[in-house]
């Protein structure tokens, strides 16, 4: 709301101390409602709105305006559901219907390269001599043919990932036990 505000005000070439007079508040306050540090009453607002020649409605329209383009940026940059995570929202996303085979799609491949990745790692052989990279806890080492080991991080970081439950997120609902 702030900066609709402010934007209007400099649109019209306007000093914080004119507009702050014309609405008959005080400018450090004025200066705090622009920048979003306060919330102002509607009153308040209405007194702005009218000294930059404004009604509180055409205000209203011009902040919906601003966030319907937000919103659009946010969709058009890909954010949206993750796929196969239960329905948590990224942060920052706005939801975004996916189209009914793609969600199918996800949903079966997520099951099949999680028991994929946990069958690798319970099925990989135990370190031999021969090997010379680390143990690591977070990543294995099997030979290849030409004995040159190679990591499956991938493969142990599914399996972690499925012990610990994920930290809670803004919106997230938990249910007591």
């Amino acid at each position: 709301m702030g900066g609709v505000l402010r934007g209007e005000r400099r649109a019209q070439q306007r000093t914080l101390k004119d507009v702050a007079d014309a609405a008959r508040i005080s400018m450090p306050y004025l200066s705090e409602v622009e920048r979003g540090r306060k919330e102002a009453s509607s009153e308040v607002l209405a007194a702005a709105a009218e000294a930059l020649g404004l009604g509180l409605t055409d205000v209203l329209a011009l902040v919906q305006g601003e966030l319907a383009r937000v919103r659009r940026a946010r969709a058009g940059a890909g954010a949206g559901v993750r796929a196969g995570v239960r329905g948590v929202r990224e942060r920052g996303a706005s939801p975004v219907p996916a189209a009914p085979a793609a969600a199918d799609e996800a949903a079966a491949e997520a099951p099949a390269e999680t028991e994929a990745a946990s069958e690798a790692v319970s099925e990989a052989p135990a370190e031999s001599p021969a090997s010379t990279a680390p143990a690591s806890p977070t990543a294995s080492a099997t030979p290849t043919a030409s004995g040159t080991p190679t990591a499956s991080v991938s493969a142990l970081s599914t399996r972690r990932a499925a012990k610990r439950p994920a930290p809670p997120r803004p919106g997230d609902v938990r249910l007591a036990a």
